[in-house]
Parts: structure tokens; sequence; C-alpha cells
């Protein structure tokens, strides 16, 4: 079974020679990250892409205006105003990147499983609507993904973007005050969720932002 772990910190910038850094070197990093670039590097598997994938990759592609290729362990956005090299790109960008390329390259396949961690950070707002459908798309091609959150949008797009047909769990981990212990609860229904911090949190700076307009109306 295929899997792959998208850390926080991005390291498709900080590709060039961190493999051999990491082999030869004792450095404070852990193994996820040499992981996520060795995937990165995968060559693209024989035959042709099949239909789902290359929609994803063009929906990607667009979003990116280009697409991702690979130099002496250098990775650059080329697109029709040339190669960008991926230090020069937004870090949403280069994430959004190494989802193209985990598709492309077959790593996301149907059974393979993907882990990523807080997906919306330096991520613009404006893309999380095609990132959310995209995995939504992939876990329609029977990959499973596990994702990490503290972002309302990315809940809600999710919550929007939802079908019928989709397997989709909403989880909130909180620590019960009786006994101390980590507790879950689960649901398919984001509203159902409880507690729910991030939509507390949300919903108290809406509150918010009405009492200050309605303030400043009675002045």
């Amino acid at each position: 079974m295929a899997a792959a772990f998208i850390p926080v910190k991005d390291m498709m910038a900080n590709a060039p020679g961190f493999r051999s850094l990491y082999k030869e070197r004792e450095i404070h990093f852990e193994e996820v990250y040499v992981d996520i670039i060795d995937k990165a590097f995968l060559p693209v598997r024989k035959g042709p892409i099949d239909k789902q994938r290359k929609q994803l990759l063009e929906s990607l592609q667009e979003a990116m205006d280009g697409k991702v290729v690979a130099k002496n362990e250098e990775f650059f956005l080329r697109s029709k105003h040339g190669e960008l090299e991926f230090t020069l790109l937004a870090e949403g960008h280069r994430k959004m990147g190494l989802l193209w390329l985990l598709i492309q390259n077959g790593t996301l396949l149907e059974g393979a499983v993907l882990f990523w961690d807080e997906p919306e950070t330096n991520l613009n707002p404006r893309l999380m609507k095609t990132v959310v459908g995209i995995l939504l798309e992939l876990q329609r091609t029977g990959v499973q993904i596990f994702l990490s959150t503290h972002d309302y949008v990315i809940l809600k797009e999710f919550d929007l973007q939802l079908k019928a047909c989709d397997h989709i769990l909403f989880h909130s981990l909180y620590r019960n005050r009786e006994s101390g212990e980590i507790e879950v609860f689960s649901t398919s229904e984001y509203l159902q969720l409880s507690p729910n911090a991030i939509d507390d949190t949300f919903g108290t700076l809406v509150d918010r932002d009405i009492e200050k307009s309605m303030g400043g109306l009675g002045k």
C-alpha cells in the first residue's frame, strides 16, 4: 500500500542536496521530510494516465498556471512565461505543485493513503476551493485521506462540496474535563461536530463584527 505524508513545513524549495545531506550527516529533521522529497522525485509510471487523474492534473495546472518539472534535484514551475524556480514561488503554490507531482507520478492511486498536516498553511484562501475539490476527487478514486486542520474555510469547503456518494468523517479531538483524557467525537455532518472550537471562534468573530457595526450606527 502506497502512502504519503505532507508535513506543515514545505520542503520543495529545499530539495537540492537534501537527501544526500540527510543520508550522510546528523541533522535535526524527521524522516518524513526526506520521504516526501523521495516521492516527489519518483518518475512517471508506465502507461497512459487515466481520465480522472488527467482532470485533476489539469485543475492543478490551471490553479498554478503551469506544470512542475525537475532538473538536477531542483523543481521548477513551467508556464508560458518560462520556468520559475520553486524558491521564488509562494509556499502555497509549492504545496499544490507537490500534490500535482504525487498525482502525476502515480503515488496517489486507488488504495493509496495521503496524510496532510494543515494543508491551509500559507495557501491563498482563493485556492482553498480548488484544493478541497481535488482532495474530494482523489477520495472518489479510492485514495484514503487524513487531514488535520485549524482552519474554518477549509472545513466549510468540505461541507459545501460534499456529495451523497462521498465517504467523509469529521473528527473533533478534545480533553474530557472530568477524566482529563483525550476523547474524539466523529460525525459525517459538519454541523453536528461538537465540540468545535474552530466554528465557535469564527462565530464569535462574526458576532463581534456585528456588534461593532451596530455600535457604529448608534453613534
